[in-house]
């Protein structure tokens, strides 16, 4: 865990005695994109684009769900981080970045901004073109993947209609601060007040959720949108970590009798299991952050049934 000041590493945890021990999440700084209409200098092409990703993150797998449902794995490159993120941050096997060369992600961003300051985080947009990051804001990743490659993969696939953005993005707003967010304002919240505070907005939104669930089979319009997907990366890895190690645990997902059958729901959906790696979510979480668990020990279990049925189909 590190971050770049004025374009030279430091391996710093995050700062919480500023913030009373709350986590704080710093905002993304790249903030361009690719637009089809050619609004921007970024157009979409074939090629041109490479993802940094972590198999781990659930900010970056939302990237990497959205390049395998719209076909876009032929279209846009893909470098894949170590699982473990130590003093140096995401590291890169030798071979792994075969557009920068870097072993490090840090490389990468001050390869785009030499004199950046900020965190260093997966995912990354790379455009071979201009040789710079256009963006790190996975939110806005997944909006250019959904629409402004179609020319070059699926364009009958549309997870944010215009008629439903308005919803979506209230629907989101919620579950990132409550839920996305909420497992790491719990975790890495170093007082207890703080903890608590983050820990019973996640359980009453998981109820809420929950109750939604009850009666449509999806977010929003009752249809497979960008919702589903962004609630979905944190819900997958929380049996498995945010349960133990960020002491989420009032609740599993499990004991939810419809959130547990829309998480079945969403992974089985044709090419979404191949996204999900249990290997490095549980190396990374446990064995990266040594302030949580000292001791790097991944825990065997728990054991999942994600291919078990999930008797949803009849609510839409």
């Amino acid at each position: 865990m590190g971050l770049l000041i004025e374009g030279r590493w430091s391996d710093r945890w995050y700062d919480t005695k500023s913030t009373g021990g709350a986590f704080v999440r710093s905002e993304s700084r790249f903030r361009d994109r690719v637009a089809a209409d050619g609004s921007t200098r970024f157009a979409p092409e074939a090629g041109r684009y490479h993802l940094y990703v972590s198999y781990a993150c659930p900010w970056a797998h939302r990237t990497l769900i959205f390049r395998a449902l719209k076909k876009l794995e032929d279209v846009i490159g893909l470098s894949v981080v170590e699982p473990l993120m130590l003093e140096n941050g995401w590291e890169l096997a030798e071979g792994a970045d075969p557009i920068n060369g870097a072993r490090f992600l840090h490389e990468v961003y001050t390869r785009a901004d030499p004199a950046y300051t900020g965190r260093v985080t997966v995912p990354v947009l790379w455009d071979r073109a201009t040789g710079t990051i256009v963006s790190n804001e996975s939110a806005e990743i997944i909006r250019m993947l959904n629409r402004e490659f179609d020319a070059f993969g699926d364009a009958s696939l549309d997870f944010c209609p215009e008629e439903l953005r308005e919803e979506i993005d209230r629907v989101n707003a919620f579950v990132y601060d409550a839920v996305n967010n909420g497992v790491y304002k719990a975790g890495f919240a170093t007082s207890q007040d703080k903890y608590e505070q983050a820990f019973d907005a996640l359980f009453a939104a998981l109820d809420e959720l929950d109750a939604r669930l009850a009666t449509q089979r999806w977010l929003v319009g009752n249809r497979l949108t960008e919702a589903d997907w962004r609630l979905f990366t944190t819900l997958v890895r929380f049996d498995a970590v945010y349960v133990g190690h960020f002491k989420c645990n009032l609740r599993r997902i499990a004991d939810y009798p419809n959130l547990s059958g829309y998480l079945r729901d969403l992974f089985q959906v044709p090419g979404v299991r191949d996204t999900v790696r249990f290997d490095h979510i549980k190396r990374h979480y446990y064995g990266s952050h040594a302030t949580i668990n000292p001791t790097g020990i991944v825990p065997k279990g728990p054991a999942l049934d994600l291919d078990a049925p999930h008797g949803r189909d009849s609510l839409g």
